[in-house]
């Protein structure tokens, strides 16, 4: 089956911009696409405006003109889906409604072959609901692509209950044809990325409720660890709405796992009309160029304290802990010309400064851990100067809450007060997308190297959630996660069992039979 569909006639169901975007992707790999959509009309008026904006891409050189061509004459726009009936491959991109969309599949197996191969474009609907109740289930298949679909790679082929192995390897080898990374899944509420992204929303949703930061803040921090946007300006930008509506659509079909949970910080903004860009106002205000200026003015204060302070100094400095980061501490201090004491089998990382300790965050608080402690959180780029969440203990002296916030300077980092949460920002975020990552695993939805794949291709995350455990270690996100799980007495921080078993695989001792 996988080689007859990379040249075969399709349809397109849906001239929305998704539907818009796969009809050009399908045209330009060569194949002659049909484009329907129910409002009359609207498939022609699809085409009219995809013309455009493949003329434009010419006029800067992106496609030639033979290209614009060939392209627009592979797309037929048509009226009726009867008209469709020698197809080979459907690709639906219609409203996310499951009666509408299994209404649909069920209209189509009356008109298409019974080879013909069905494919949903959904982002949150069960394919195996979508395919209850047709006459072959097994031809149907997930095909999720993600807006813009000519530019982004990612395509999630999603298996149902009932979907035939053969039907998803063919739609994976088609994926391939059309220049796509695909990767399986297994349909469970979200697939891969809509699932594995959630705690990236959660967990500063979480900290803005506990009033631990800003939005601009907690957006510095998550950028400054490679995050092309941070999550308060990636809420605005897909709309709260929309947002909102994802995670509940999640909640709800994960029988209100509280992992899941909404928002009630995004729910009263949504209430409220405050939906983000669109309506020129979410987490940041976008008249005049007021969250440009919100953005500033978090960077200006993470180092106006700081700044105001001469170069710090300290009878005993010790670094504790081993690895890259305690190897840079080291370097920064001697280059300044410190004298330094390492401690390599402390069972913390840091800096010890006449006895006041700077620690990496465990996800326990600076208050749990002593009283002239401040922690600070996870760095993801060493080497290169960025902004870091930190957080005294409430039982700090004024002079060492000042002067931790120097010695992060002097480090190389640009600090960033915040409350005394447990694991500040960063490392728990990325301690949540780890382990959602790991269950997704664990109950069979994609595989480790599938995860890397969707988040890094799908929402652009700096790496994969795999390949930031492998550059962590199991251990301390467990760690992190118990004491988090400690400290909100919940089900959210619950561990994955893949990671506590990634743990015991770690520590099997190898048998030599010889």
């Amino acid at each position: 089956m996988s080689n007859t569909l990379n040249s075969a006639p399709l349809l397109v169901v849906g001239a929305g911009i998704m539907g818009v975007g796969i009809a050009q992707v399908a045209a330009q790999a060569g194949h002659a696409v049909m484009l329907f959509d129910a409002r009359e009309g609207a498939a022609a008026e699809a085409r009219a405006k995809l013309a455009k904006t493949l003329e434009a891409l010419a006029a800067k050189g992106k496609l030639s003109a033979e290209d614009v061509t060939q392209i627009l004459s592979r797309i037929q726009a048509i009226n009726a889906l009867d008209a469709a009936a020698s197809v080979r491959l459907v690709v639906e991109a219609i409203v996310e409604k499951l009666d509408v969309k299994r209404g649909l599949f069920q209209q189509l197996e009356t008109i298409v072959a019974a080879d013909c191969v069905l494919a949903t474009n959904t982002s949150s609907i069960s394919v195996t609901a979508i395919a209850n109740g047709l006459q072959h289930p097994g031809r149907l298949v997930g095909m999720h692509f993600f807006n813009p679909v000519p530019l982004m790679k990612l395509v999630e082929v999603v298996s149902g209950l009932q979907t035939e192995p053969a039907v998803a390897t063919a739609i994976f080898d088609l994926s391939k044809v059309w220049g796509k990374v695909p990767v399986h899944a297994r349909s469970t509420p979200g697939f891969i990325v809509n699932r594995i992204a959630r705690p990236y929303y959660a967990e500063t949703l979480a900290l803005l409720q506990e009033q631990a930061a800003t939005p601009a803040v907690l957006d510095a921090c998550l950028r400054a660890a490679g995050f092309r946007m941070g999550p308060c300006e990636l809420m605005d930008l897909i709309g709260h709405d929309t947002n909102f509506s994802v995670t509940q659509s999640v909640y709800e079909a994960n029988f209100f796992d509280k992992r899941f949970a909404p928002s009630l910080v995004q729910r009263e903004l949504v209430d409220g009309g405050l939906l983000g860009r669109k309506s020129g106002r979410g987490f940041y205000d976008y008249a005049d160029g007021a969250a440009a200026a919100a953005a500033a003015a978090a960077t200006a204060v993470a180092m106006a304290a700081a700044e105001s302070m001469p170069m710090p100094s300290a009878e005993l400095l010790r670094v504790h802990g081993q690895g890259p980061l305690a190897d840079r501490f080291v370097a920064v201090l001697e280059t300044a010309g410190q004298t330094v004491q390492c401690v390599p089998a402390s069972d913390w990382l840091g800096l010890e400064v006449d006895g006041a300790q700077l620690r990496l965050s465990d996800g326990r608080t600076a208050s749990q851990l002593g009283a002239e402690v401040a922690v600070f959180d996870l760095p993801l780029q060493a080497g290169q100067d960025l902004t870091l969440a930190w957080a005294p203990s409430l039982r700090a002296s004024e002079a060492w809450t000042a002067t931790a916030a120097h010695w992060l300077v002097a480090l190389g980092f640009k600090p960033q007060r915040i409350a005394d949460v447990p694991g500040l920002v960063v490392a728990r975020t990325l301690a949540m997308l780890i382990n959602e990552a790991a269950d997704a695993v664990h109950q069979g939805v994609c595989t480790a190297e599938g995860a890397n794949a969707a988040m890094k291709l799908g929402v652009n995350y700096p790496a994969g959630p795999f390949e930031w455990l492998a550059d962590w270690n199991a251990g301390a996100v467990i760690g992190l996660l118990d004491a988090l799980d400690a400290h909100y007495r919940g089900e959210r921080y619950r561990v994955s069992p893949w990671l506590r078993q990634h743990v015991w695989q770690s520590l099997t001792p190898s048998v030599n039979c010889s």
